[in-house]
């Protein structure tokens, strides 16, 4: 069993930026990647970024291309996910999973474990 904890959601200002964090109780070899997901009120969950822990390449929804970064630290096991120029329609529950095998990374179906979500609210 693996737990995740996400940490830095809050209210921020449109344009603001905030920085969230996902420390992972575990790692093994067969735990290939981590990913923000993030729902919104009344919408289906969807996938924000994704990295792998070996390597460390990333992807992006479309939507936070130039905006977002994901980034891991190894040795802490854990990942973060930096928000910049924050939008209004970026308000959501934002997500931590961790997958492993194989499988696309935009997809949460293929994540294994999840953790409890962080609130980010974005205020115009």
């Amino acid at each position: 069993q693996v737990q995740l904890v996400e940490s830095g959601g809050g209210l921020v200002q449109a344009g603001g930026s905030l920085r969230l964090s996902c420390a992972a109780s575990r790692r093994t070899f067969t735990n290939d990647a981590m990913g923000w997901f993030r729902q919104a009120p009344g919408k289906e969950r969807e996938f924000v970024a994704a990295i792998r822990w070996s390597g460390g390449s990333t992807a992006y929804a479309d939507s936070v291309k130039g905006r977002f970064t994901i980034s891991r630290d190894n040795a802490k096991n854990t990942v973060y996910l930096q928000m910049n120029s924050l939008k209004v329609e970026d308000t959501a529950v934002y997500y931590c999973a961790a997958k492993y095998g194989s499988g696309r990374y935009d997809v949460a179906t293929r994540y294994d474990y999840w953790g409890q979500g962080t609130q980010v609210t974005v205020s115009s």
